[in-house]
């Protein structure tokens, strides 16, 4: 079994290294290029269009607002990696790993801009009255390959399980620590809560995350922005070390052993789309969702998730970490995962410690909220509606079973198992791209679209 569960770490370790980063790459430069550069010609616009327009009232129809299914998809992706994936990436491959992290995440931006366009387009109107979408739906109607469809919605389903135990798990052992509270009443109490959210539908899940995504962010990116304001003599000395080491071998100081540049760019890249999940599938779930008038205004919203995300709550963490010099402390490379705490605590004492438990519990539960959602609709897609329902009750009880340490032997299969749902995601999305192109173009050009809001005729 051992032998297993170590051949399993290094197949993992493997492909998530030069493989599929290289397939993300190109998949996404080839992207941007097909979509004529959107996310670097229209930051301003896109912008205009998606935080500058959140109080109008939202064009077109759907089951809920941009708004929500921004915070709903950012309920997934901001969690654990933000405030521990971060620390783990300079630590294995030095500050020059930020700079690959934003690098991933701009030309990440075409990729999510581009599944969440395709989400909307096809999309369709389940028994209730909601619009669900998603890679399961684009595969079956825009390609015509309902198998590929049917095997992304089964490996997503599945990967689930184990995932919401890790999340589960590392929920209970952050409030017996913090708290000292059981892992098992931890458990029981999550799984409570979010059930009562997640069995309102995607409804209630966007009343809710419109209220505790801005809330969790404020709080963790409030924190960093004190620290910032505190040390902003430190912010080119911030720069200059992370350039400095983007592009070459990363030295050995104090804690940290030092890496080599392919380990380096490995390190930021892994992190960068742990965090921003472009390309995953995952998202364009929740954009399918939303109320709009064209698919490419919502998947503006899809832009503006990863600037969220890994721009600026990323960069916040690194900015703590790297700026407090904790990094370079003896015995930082074995306890990456503490590194953020160590690092907000060195500025404000316990109260820095306490910021960071409260920020990784809230992140960590909305994830949890977000998944099951995904999940469900895996479920109503291969089986109907009634089978949506059956799975949340068995995620609910993963969310038990996972915070008592029930997940360890399977956390090796969960970066394999994620495989199995980004390469369907990115083959359709590389087949669709015409179509990507098409509804672009169409927005962009049209009067009733962009030239419209900018006053063109």
């Amino acid at each position: 079994m051992e032998d297993l569960l170590s051949w399993i770490a290094r197949f993992s370790g493997w492909l998530w290294g030069i493989p599929l980063i290289t397939v993300l790459l190109v998949s996404g430069i080839y992207m941007t290029i097909k979509i004529g550069f959107v996310q670097f010609r229209y930051p301003l616009y896109i912008f205009q269009q998606t935080f500058g327009s959140v109080f109008k009232k939202p064009k077109g129809e759907g089951t809920v607002t941009p708004f929500q299914a921004l915070t709903s998809a950012l309920s997934s992706t901001v969690g654990a990696a933000n405030i521990v994936g971060v620390p783990a990436a300079i630590m294995f491959g030095g500050p020059g790993a930020v700079f690959w992290m934003w690098v991933i995440a701009l030309i990440g931006m075409a990729l999510k801009f581009s599944e969440s366009a395709l989400a909307v387009h096809y999309r369709e109107k389940n028994e209730k009255g909601e619009f669900v979408g998603g890679p399961m739906y684009y595969m079956t109607k825009g390609l015509g390959m309902k198998w590929l469809g049917i095997w992304f919605s089964f490996a997503l389903m599945l990967e689930l399980i184990p995932s919401i135990m890790v999340q589960g798990n590392s929920l209970a052992s952050t409030v017996e620590e913090s708290f000292n509270i059981p892992a098992l009443w931890t458990g029981i109490t999550v799984a409570v809560l979010v059930g009562i959210v997640v069995f309102g539908g995607i409804k209630r899940i966007g009343k809710v995350t419109q209220v505790f995504v801005p809330f969790m962010a404020f709080i963790y990116v409030g924190g960093a922005l004190i620290i910032l304001f505190m040390n902003l003599n430190m912010l080119p000395d911030f720069f200059s070390l992370i350039f400095s080491n983007a592009f070459s071998p990363a030295p050995v100081i104090g804690g940290f052993a030092g890496a080599a540049i392919v380990d380096v760019i490995r390190w930021g890249f892994a992190r960068g789309l742990y965090s921003n999940e472009a390309g995953l599938g995952t998202s364009p779930i929740a954009h399918a969702a939303a109320q709009t008038d064209h698919p490419i205004r919502q998947a503006f919203w899809a832009i503006i998730g990863i600037v969220v995300d890994t721009l600026i709550i990323c960069t916040a963490t690194a900015f703590v970490v790297l700026s407090s010099g904790v990094w370079m402390e003896e015995g930082a490379y074995e306890n990456t995962g503490a590194l953020t705490t160590i690092a907000f605590s060195s500025y404000f004492g316990q109260a820095g410690s306490i910021l960071v438990t409260l920020s990784l519990i809230f992140f960590v539960l909305s994830t949890i909220l977000v998944v099951i959602f995904y999940g469900s609709k895996q479920a109503e897609f291969l089986f109907g509606l009634k089978a949506a329902y059956g799975i949340q009750i068995v995620y609910l009880i993963a969310i038990v079973f996972g915070a008592v340490g029930a997940a360890e032997v399977i956390w090796g299969l969960l970066d394999i198992m994620l495989a199995a749902i980004l390469l369907p995601n990115i083959i359709a999305i590389l087949l669709l791209s015409n179509k990507v192109k098409e509804l672009n173009t169409e927005f962009f050009t049209s009067d009733k679209y962009y030239k419209k809001d900018v006053g063109k005729k």
